[in-house]
């Protein structure tokens, strides 16, 4: 009806309180409101949004496999910088589970240029980004497999996240009937936590009535059950630091760390249903751009897809993504952040870039899902080369692998990584 009528206002208040017409601006530079059936404007909607898929054309996976070697700033020149530069790689990993001995290992040096440990640090301790496991012990992954409880090692899965967004990513903690069985040193020091709040180590050992080896295996139980966390990230490194010697390792416990800060409960109110979703929508689409159910095979935190998809469906619905065939030869829906659509175009024609050096427990191994050939195990010790969009060389135990399809400059540049 546009602005045809504006002298009898009365009679379409009527028909917007029984539904039959909404009121909004429709018509771009048109600052006043105007009217429009509802049938109309859902047949309207649904011939833009058509319309919008039918000009996406989709690209090769080895060209999303590039894409989003980028979007996750692992391609030379886009490594992230600074304190700065780690706070926005864990914004975008935060719910993706890693080995513990990994992420200064392997994962946050690929995304960051000349990583300084000093900032994470700062990160934990001003109370922006804390870690811990959001995964019951009980589900298992590739890296754990399901089973009782047992004490931390630098295998255990945890993962970086900012503190804000604790109640949705612990979701399967909500879903978890029971808590996990604890022993009793560990049940010592939870009490404690929970009756007194955060405390530091010798806090913890005098009102446990533990000693400080008790209290360190104790802790590493509840970092495995996903119970705790500490305000820095020193905790962490104990856990992977190696111990030398069959000696020590036999009869010595590790030293238990002081000084790297106080000792919390991993807890917060517990998001709704809706709010979960949505969340960890969004945050599949920051983490990857393009989203499609093959990612989330490794994606051992997030909800199933079905649960994903309609939050998706409606956010393209209000126009805050697109949808459409982005990527060739992948089955089902898929979804895209506007900004990755025009970047993915942007990448259409440039070289593919050098080969890059991938830990297995790294999210970009998409070997054997969306990468063709055989599927690198998520272990802290395998390793995956990318180049070109394809694996082109491979670690795996004590197996070893490289393509012979490479041309010989190429296979050079892969020995080389």
């Amino acid at each position: 009806l546009g602005n045809v009528l504006p002298e009898i206002p009365g009679p379409l208040l009527v028909l917007e309180h029984e539904g039959f017409v909404l009121r909004g601006r429709f018509t771009p530079g048109i600052d006043e409101n105007e009217w429009c059936a509802r049938r109309l404007l859902a047949r309207i909607h649904r011939l833009t949004l058509d319309r919008l898929r039918r000009e996406i054309e989709p690209v090769p996976v080895e060209r999303f496999v590039d894409f989003v070697l980028r979007w996750q700033r692992t391609s030379p020149g886009t490594l992230g910088r600074g304190r700065d530069g780690v706070l926005a790689v864990i914004t975008q990993l935060q719910g993706f589970e890693i080995p513990a001995a990994a992420w200064e290992t392997a994962v946050l040096p690929a995304r960051i240029a000349s990583y300084d440990p000093r900032w994470l640090d700062e990160l934990c301790l001003t109370g922006e980004i804390v870690w811990g496991r959001i995964t019951p012990p009980a589900a298992g992954t590739e890296t754990e497999p399901a089973g009782p409880v047992r004490a931390a090692t630098r295998h255990v899965p945890i993962t970086l996240m900012v503190r804000e967004d604790l109640p949705w990513l612990r979701w399967r903690y909500a879903a978890k009937a029971e808590p996990p069985p604890l022993s009793p040193r560990a049940r010592r020091a939870l009490d404690v936590l929970v009756g007194r709040g955060a405390s530091f180590f010798s806090d913890l050992a005098g009102l446990g009535h533990l000693l400080p080896a008790e209290l360190h295996g104790a802790l590493r139980e509840l970092v495995a059950a996903g119970m705790v966390s500490q305000d820095g990230f020193g905790a962490v490194r104990s856990l992977v630091s190696p111990i030398r010697g069959h000696r020590r390792r036999r009869h010595r416990p590790l030293a238990a760390p002081r000084g790297e800060g106080r000792w919390t409960m991993l807890s917060s109110p517990f998001s709704s249903p809706d709010e979960t979703i949505d969340g960890w929508a969004r945050q599949l689409l920051a983490r990857y751009g393009i989203v499609f159910r093959d990612l989330l095979a490794r994606e051992h935190a997030a909800p199933p897809w079905y649960r994903i998809l309609p939050a998706l469906r409606a956010m393209e619905a209000r126009g805050e993504l697109r949808g459409g065939r982005f990527v060739a030869n992948v089955g089902g829906e898929q979804y895209a952040l506007p900004e990755a659509v025009e970047r993915l175009r942007q990448l259409r024609d440039q070289p593919h870039h050098a080969p890059i050096r991938l830990s297995a427990v790294d999210p970009l191994n998409l070997s054997g899902l969306l990468i063709p050939g055989p599927r690198v195990r998520a272990h802290p010790g395998n390793v995956v080369i990318v180049a070109g969009g394809v694996c082109v060389a491979m670690r795996q135990g004590g197996e070893r692998w490289i393509s012979e399809r490479l041309d010989p400059e190429t296979a050079a540049a892969v020995r080389a990584v």
